[in-house]
């Protein structure tokens, strides 16, 4: 059924794709309000945040001189950028590629060859850095021609069992070595998943008894070490609707084994100076992950400033008075902490599993109130920064967040190459945000999955799934490639 579904859609899609190769994309407007399922869009009145905006003589980001904008980008990059972007951006594509992926055709070696081989000469080469660190290196060398940086991500799924989460520490620490040979300026962070380390299922169990905890203080978890608070009032509790057993000798086994892989990266880090970001997960592990990603920073960090980023993701309710609650107990601690601010990865999967439990979903009700969430996150961050310690990396795609943060940093005098203030975002999307930033001035890292094509294109297929509406705003980057190609285009036949 899937087939007679999916198909046909893409074959219906095909004459408006090559119509939309021809012509200028519309670009929606960044703030827009309504749900998330909606596709109306509606602009809105400008918020007191945004004011700065409206001040022409207070442009920062400058998107209008095309050629400045993609200096040391080749044409044929450009183009090449253009048309798997427009492929990305239709919706029935992703639907096929989910399909495919997840089809019992991917079992017979004759078709999976020729599925991945197409998708590597497309969306890998597009979105994903190599398959292994040689070709990393030749990536992050590309970038740093261009005064970009790489987040170097090493694209594995959650482990199932001890041997693989080794495994994936031994990849984590030849990952550091390697940004540590290469020039300093040219990797700004090393990615870990906690989840790469220690298994969902035993982090879905820590979440459990963490939460547990929060409800009922007197209940206590022999195997807990020092960390930052873990919740907010708005956090989610559905997860936990009973009172969980508490982990067996195996399992705290298998705990403390998690802790010595994150503790061998951290020393690690720490000694080749390399900082480290931990990626965030859906509601029913985050605590667990967070738990990890707060010990380890109190552990390890560089006099004042933090070696470990733990995430946030601003499409969560609860997102902002959590991230305050750590960051201040940190303060009276003082412990550096840094933190990657995103707006969230896992919409579809936290919707289902709070309807299907009968409780309202952590996420903001509209995109707006999301929008409205992380730049105010932002705002927190970059005045903590000013008046204290901690660090920021600002992963958006969004256009006005980056306008908006930007004016900000300078508003209050930070400095553009301070290192507590980062700009980021995915590897192969918004290339104009990314290049307009680092016009200005600031610090921008490109987020760089590696790994061979089987290994990361269902990671990487699954988050185009769940960001739907990340693929749509390329729209903007299309049209400012199509202005260039077009300018290169005159100047070459004049």
């Amino acid at each position: 059924m899937a087939n007679k579904v999916v198909c046909p859609k893409v074959f219906r899609d095909l004459r408006r794709f090559a119509r939309c190769l021809n012509t200028a994309p519309a670009v929606p407007p960044m703030n827009f309000t309504g749900n998330y399922g909606s596709t109306n869009v509606t602009t809105t009145t400008l918020q007191p945040t945004d004011q700065i905006l409206a001040n022409p003589e207070k442009k920062v980001i400058n998107f209008d001189d095309v050629k400045e904008l993609f200096t040391g980008v080749s044409t044929s990059k450009l183009l090449r950028s253009s048309l798997t972007l427009q492929m990305a951006s239709i919706e029935s594509m992703v639907d096929l590629g989910v399909w495919v992926m997840n089809s019992k055709f991917m079992h017979m070696p004759i078709f999976k060859e020729v599925i991945l081989g197409f998708v590597k000469s497309t969306f890998y080469e597009h979105f994903c850095a190599g398959k292994d660190l040689i070709e990393v290196r030749k990536t992050v060398s590309q970038l740093s021609n261009v005064g970009l940086q790489g987040m170097l991500d090493y694209g594995v799924e959650h482990a199932t069992e001890s041997e693989s989460c080794d495994q994936s520490m031994k990849v984590f620490l030849q990952t550091a070595e390697m940004a540590k040979s290469l020039p300093s300026s040219s990797v700004s962070f090393v990615v870990v998943k906690i989840t790469a380390i220690c298994t969902p299922k035993l982090l879905k169990r820590m979440s459990d008894l963490l939460r547990w905890e929060q409800k009922d203080p007197s209940f206590k978890l022999p195997w807990k070490q020092k960390t930052l608070p873990l919740f907010a009032e708005l956090s989610p509790f559905y997860h936990t609707l009973k009172r969980p057993e508490p982990l067996t000798v195996e399992e705290e086994r298998d705990l403390q084994l998690a802790h010595d892989r994150l503790q061998k990266i951290c020393k690690k880090c720490l000694e080749l100076d390399v900082e480290l970001l931990i990626d965030a997960e859906d509601t029913a592990i985050q605590p667990a992950i967070d738990y990890f990603a707060y010990s380890a920073a109190i552990k390890y960090h560089k006099d004042d400033h933090p070696l470990i980023f733990g995430t946030i993701q601003a499409y969560l309710k609860d997102s902002k008075e959590r991230m305050m609650i750590a960051k201040k107990a940190a303060e009276k601690i003082g412990v550096p902490m840094g933190f990657k601010l995103v707006r969230g990865a896992y919409m579809s999967s936290e919707n289902e599993l709070a309807s299907s439990l009968g409780f309202k979903s952590p996420i903001h009700d509209s995109i707006q109130q999301t929008h409205n969430c992380y730049n105010s996150c932002a705002e927190f961050m970059l005045d903590e920064i000013t008046n204290g310690s901690g660090a920021v990396v600002l992963a958006t795609h969004n256009i006005e967040s980056g306008k908006l943060a930007a004016s900000k940093a300078i508003d209050l005098g930070i400095r553009k190459d301070s290192q507590k203030l980062q700009f980021a975002q995915l590897y192969g999307m918004a290339e104009g945000l990314s290049f307009g930033l680092r016009n200005a001035g600031f610090q921008v890292s490109k987020y760089l999955p590696f790994g061979p094509v089987e290994q990361v294109m269902p990671y990487l297929i699954r988050r185009a799934e769940e960001n739907r509406g990340l693929l749509s705003t390329s729209a903007f980057d299309r049209q400012l490639m199509r202005k260039e190609l077009i300018r290169r285009f005159d100047v070459g036949t004049s």
